[in-house]
């Protein structure tokens, strides 16, 4: 059962966002768009908790809102409301380290993550938020306050917005050649500014997170460790094969899925993966006896994905073996 009171309170408060206002622009429309965005990941059940964590796709969230809503000329800039919604009554930031708690200003996603580590709405207003029926009235209390020309069609043009954003992203990464993505992110970085250059790094580099996993049955393609939750908890890592600060290429072609221990291995050159798909383990590595080591995987064919044109780039692979692995 509702409780209106409370229903009431954070009415008000979402009525009544504090706003930066601009002579030209108006009103700033980013707190509304944080919280649309806040509150369709709820309801999409990836946030689970009143700790609301700086994730890819909040900030993904957020733009497809920004997109579909905002028709003034302001700065798309997912940092602005995540940081100055402290000013809010119901949303608290905590910062990683005292100094960063005197911060005044920050414009930037890495200063953004360098400084603070969430946010925490108030647990009560999670509540509502995770109620269907009083997440869609908060919804539309933002909706109507904010965009009110944009009601009507709010709701698909914004769900259809965020598929068609992230779909175009996963079909770079796994239809384009790595040469042909690699252009396309030097033209991107050239045209961004650098607060937009982050956030679409932040994007790409959260959605290869999730597509490399998924093409390899969310296993370990070394040690085939697989492990399944009821919760959206994902326990192997996308590794990138030449690293990205190299390659600038996060195709699927420069990505093979690990666990955390095997993925660091990897990328110190402690392992690497043959151009027929063999582990070859460094004679530097000494071990002692444990179910855990590594060098029980040399000689070991990996585990491929189901089609082969999402198998690693055979180019890649050689690259690694020859630029990282340790001898």
């Amino acid at each position: 059962m509702t409780n209106q009171p409370t229903l009431n309170k954070y009415s008000h408060y979402f009525k009544k966002l504090n706003r930066s206002s601009h002579r030209e622009l108006g009103k700033a429309p980013h707190k509304p768009i944080l919280l649309l965005s806040v509150l369709q990941l709820i309801r999409k059940r990836e946030i689970l908790s009143n700790r609301i964590d700086i994730t890819p796709e909040l900030v993904l969230a957020f733009k497809s809102n920004w997109q579909t809503l905002v028709t003034t000329n302001h700065t798309c800039n997912f940092v602005l409301p995540f940081f100055y919604s402290k000013s809010e009554p119901f949303w608290k930031l905590t910062f990683l380290s005292k100094g960063a708690a005197s911060l005044k200003s920050i414009s930037t996603l890495n200063s953004l993550k360098d400084n603070v580590a969430f946010a925490a709405i108030d647990p009560e207003l999670f509540v509502l938020m995770t109620d269907e029926v009083t997440n869609a009235f908060l919804e539309q209390v933002l909706v109507e306050t904010y965009f009110p020309n944009a009601t009507f069609h709010y709701k698909v043009e914004t769900i259809e917005k965020q598929y068609a954003l992230e779909l175009e992203i996963k079909q770079q990464m796994v239809e384009e050649t790595g040469e042909v993505y690699q252009s396309k992110i030097k033209q991107l970085e050239s045209q961004l500014s650098e607060e937009e250059w982050e956030e679409e790094r932040f994007i790409r580099g959260g959605i290869f997170k999730k597509e490399i996993p998924r093409l390899y049955g969310y296993q370990c393609c070394i040690s085939e460790m697989k492990i399944e939750t009821t919760i959206n908890a994902q326990l192997v890592d996308a590794c990138h094969i030449i690293p990205f600060s190299l390659s600038n290429d996060d195709t699927i072609s420069n990505g093979i899925c690990l666990s955390p221990t095997l993925h660091r291995a990897y990328d110190r050159g402690l392992l690497t993966i043959t151009e027929d798909y063999i582990v070859r383990v460094s004679p530097t590595v000494r071990e002692t006896q444990s179910p855990y080591g590594i060098r029980q995987f040399a000689g070991k064919r990996i585990e491929l994905p189901r089609e082969v044109k999402h198998y690693p780039s055979v180019h890649n692979l050689s690259w690694h073996g020859k630029e990282k692995f340790v001898m």
